[in-house]
């Protein structure tokens, strides 16, 4: 019998091993990937720059196989995870949180690297950042944190803020852990927090934009998720219109108009993902493989859109910034 055939053999008896065996000679690494945008991105360049990093060359002695998310919003990962476990990927990497359900139920075996998670501990997808447990292991953006450095922030530049509208992905389970954290920052800054959640339909944004000028709200707070991407140029009119200062996770919403934003260097998670991929084809297990924390920040600012809204920022916020858009 072949080591396929074994292999294969295990996994009918439910025995199969939580990680790939050390690659043979000759042997190519097959990688899935379950990206969270519809087509190639800075993510993708990202890994496969950290993978040449490690001495490979996608297509050469490593193979990827990409799933993007389409542009119509639907859910396609339990469809592209029970594809990756019926080829029989060496790994999947997990791109988008979105995607991180489906792997874990389409595979208890093959090893599982999330890219980005926003609290893999307070949403149960591990069981501790050192010892993950089971097939799971990656990167955390620490996403919760993000969200009271955020408001901090937007506190400095507005010091008589007072009340916030916070925009989030009402699906995306795991920004609640985000949304409690941020409560209780801001009860300790006297903020307080108008809440709306929407799903991805336009009328949605529409209508909370317009219960957060009722709610009087000073200021806008957009939680990271990949659904507001879909949703850019109308978030940005949006705010524009309303004349509202906002912060958000993701640089790109600040290119596009948006005043500020903050957050993890995603581009960076995606680089360090490679080093899990090149740990578990070797033939680490992911429970042996701790969950590591984001090093790299970005602090992005749009002082023309400051400029038109009327807020100066502060030069102790200035010198802190990454990149500042004049």
């Amino acid at each position: 019998m072949n080591r396929r055939e074994t292999v294969l053999a295990l996994i009918a008896l439910g025995a199969a091993p939580l990680a790939a065996a050390a690659q043979q000679p000759g042997k190519v690494p097959r990688i899935g990937f379950l990206c969270s945008r519809p087509g190639p991105s800075s993510h993708t360049q990202a890994f496969e720059q950290g993978l040449r990093e490690l001495g490979y060359v996608p297509g050469r002695n490593i193979l990827i196989e990409y799933r993007f998310m389409p542009v119509d919003g639907r859910n396609p990962f339990p469809g592209f995870a029970a594809e990756f476990v019926g080829q029989g990927v060496d790994a999947i990497l997990i791109g988008s949180p979105l995607a991180v359900d489906p792997a874990r139920q389409a595979t208890s075996r093959i090893p599982l690297v999330i890219a980005q998670s926003d609290d893999p501990v307070g949403s149960g997808i591990v069981a501790s950042l050192a010892r993950p447990g089971g097939n799971i292991t990656g990167l955390s953006s620490m996403a919760p944190e993000m969200g009271v450095k955020q408001l901090e922030l937007l506190h400095t530049v507005l010091p008589r803020l007072s009340r916030v509208a916070v925009l989030w992905n009402g699906a995306n389970g795991a920004t609640k852990h985000q949304l409690r954290a941020l409560e209780a920052a801001a009860a300790q800054l006297r903020v307080t927090v108008q809440s709306l959640p929407v799903r991805g339909e336009p009328r949605e944004f529409d209508q909370a934009f317009s219960a957060l000028t009722k709610g009087g709200a000073q200021a806008l707070m957009v939680l990271p998720d990949m659904m507001f991407f879909d949703h850019l140029e109308q978030l940005r009119a949006l705010a524009t219109r309303r004349r509202l200062p906002a912060i958000y996770g993701e640089r790109e919403f600040v290119d596009a108009g948006g005043m500020m934003s903050y957050g993890t260097n995603y581009d960076d998670l995606f680089r360090r993902a490679a080093s899990y991929v090149d740990k578990i084809v070797k033939g680490a297990r992911p429970t042996d493989l701790p969950i590591q924390q984001p090093t790299k920040f970005e602090l992005v600012i749009n002082l023309k859109t400051a400029k038109v809204l009327g807020i100066t920022i502060p030069q102790s916020v200035l010198l802190r910034a990454d990149r500042v858009i004049e």
